[in-house]
């Protein structure tokens, strides 16, 4: 078992680690491990990733599915060189224990081709595993999109005139359909919520989305459930209820009977409602994703959708102070915002040099707003901040596109209001202002008629 350097202590002041090991060579892993360096980390750091491959860019997997044919590394993207920076590398190993106290932890990892089973020891272990898509039981023939190779598979097979189903119009499914149109192909969407986008955004945004669709010759079918995929044949239910919601394993699978459309949209419903067999070549399960931590067994705290609960430091809430979390995985505890799901490219790219910076002792930076973005049908969507239950959509538009929706939290009289959160469409100006108005988990108050205004600067409106 090599033994990476344990840190010395000096009384009671906590020792700062001599040794880290980062779990996952995606993009969070690969910048926790640029940003060991760049805040002066001089210790030993290793890197575990189970992708063979070198650190890649997701979002082009399915934002340029036809025009990027290879991986986007990040490496060309100026994101940093995992051999560079790293002491020692291991890609194409899976973690499979982690072994953790306040001292530091062992992280087994599984035995894989001529490499046997081994354990590293660190001051400080790094959780970066990022999630699995989801692929409901029983679902023969459907696929998913969540890697490289799972790309080159759906672009393979996405010919001129090929038949494509994609059950769930999330952020994924309506980037795919979008683009499967423009290429030729013939398009259903099904969804098992009232709009796409229903639970990202809500009803009143994502019900303005709804005609992207049919301008693009896609059949869309919210309200739809899906009760068996099969070779060639989706079969689908209209009026059903949806079967009961199980908790997750974390391995990104779903165990018989879950309701993959309570996950994010594609729903699995269990009886009644008129039945429709479609006919698919290719049908993509854009249902959602989980975070990759089943492998954990247990021996550390999840939050209810599997995924680790950190603070805005990136350490694991409720476990031995040598572990850590960010990305994917993780999902942070922010004040004044709750439980911020890490589930997001810009948490994976912002967070770790907050880690970085409480893990070597330094302060900790206020996190930055949750943001989101995404490439449908032409349109470049951003969504900045997380709506209260009780905000109130707001729109911001003269006429008909580009526009944005601010969600506002309103007063008594109405007049004024509590700006929690805000989604764009080809609005890059409002986008900057939004990120600023709701940096560090400020709420401002907006004057509600002047914020609807598009000629007046979003900064303008607060009241």
């Amino acid at each position: 078992m090599p033994d990476l350097p344990i840190a010395a202590t000096s009384g009671d002041r906590p020792a700062l680690p001599r040794s880290v090991v980062v779990v996952g060579a995606g993009l969070a892993g690969l910048r926790t491990a640029a940003e060991l360096r760049a805040q002066g980390f001089d210790g030993e750091v290793t890197v575990v990733g189970e992708e063979s491959l070198a650190p890649y860019d997701r979002p082009p997997l399915s934002k340029e599915l036809f025009t990027r044919t290879g991986p986007a590394w990040l490496a060309d993207d100026g994101y940093g060189e995992l051999g560079s920076l790293a002491d020692r590398v291991l890609l194409g190993r899976r973690a499979a224990r982690l072994d953790a106290d306040d001292d530091g932890a062992t992280l087994t990892l599984a035995p894989a081709g001529a490499a046997a089973a081994e354990e590293l020891r660190a001051d400080a272990v790094v959780l970066a595993t990022g999630s699995h898509a989801v692929l409901p039981a029983g679902w023969s023939g459907a696929g998913v999109l969540h890697g490289a190779e799972d790309a080159a598979r759906l672009r393979a097979r996405l010919l001129a005139g090929a038949r494509l189903v994609v059950v769930g119009a999330g952020w994924i499914g309506a980037e795919v359909v979008g683009l499967a149109a423009a290429h030729g192909c013939d398009v259903t969407v099904v969804e098992a919520l009232p709009t796409p986008l229903y639970r990202q955004v809500g009803p009143e945004v994502g019900a303005r989305t709804a005609p992207w669709y049919a301008e693009a010759g896609v059949d869309l079918r919210c309200g739809a459930t899906v009760t068996e995929v099969r070779e060639g044949v989706v079969v689908v239910a209209t009026g059903a209820d949806a079967g009961p919601l199980e908790e997750s394993r974390g391995d990104g699978r779903v165990a018989p009977g879950w309701d993959a459309g309570r996950l994010s949209g594609g729903g699995v419903a269990r009886d009644g409602g008129r039945l429709e067999e479609l006919r698919a070549d290719v049908v993509l399960a854009a249902v959602g994703v989980r975070p990759a931590t089943g492998w954990l067994g247990g021996s550390m705290p999840l939050t209810p959708r599997g995924a680790l609960r950190v603070d805005t430091g990136g350490r694991v809430m409720g476990a031995p102070s040598s572990v850590l979390a960010v990305g994917d995985c993780a999902d942070m505890e922010v004040p004044g915002l709750g439980l911020v799901s890490g589930g997001h490219w810009d948490a994976a790219l912002s967070h770790p040099a907050a880690l970085v910076a409480g893990l070597l002792g330094g302060d900790v930076p206020a996190p930055a707003a949750p943001y989101v973005f995404s490439t449908q049908f032409g349109r470049e969507l951003m969504f900045v901040g997380r709506p209260s239950p009780s905000a109130r959509p707001v729109v911001r538009a003269d006429g008909g596109e580009p526009w944005t929706v601010l969600f506002v939290e309103p007063s008594a009289g109405g007049d004024v209001g509590r700006l929690t959160a805000g989604f764009t469409v080809d609005r890059p100006r409002d986008v900057g202002a939004l990120r600023r108005l709701l940096a560090a988990g400020a709420r401002p108050v907006l004057d509600v008629g002047r914020a609807r205004d598009v000629q007046v600067p979003l900064r303008k409106a607060v009241a």
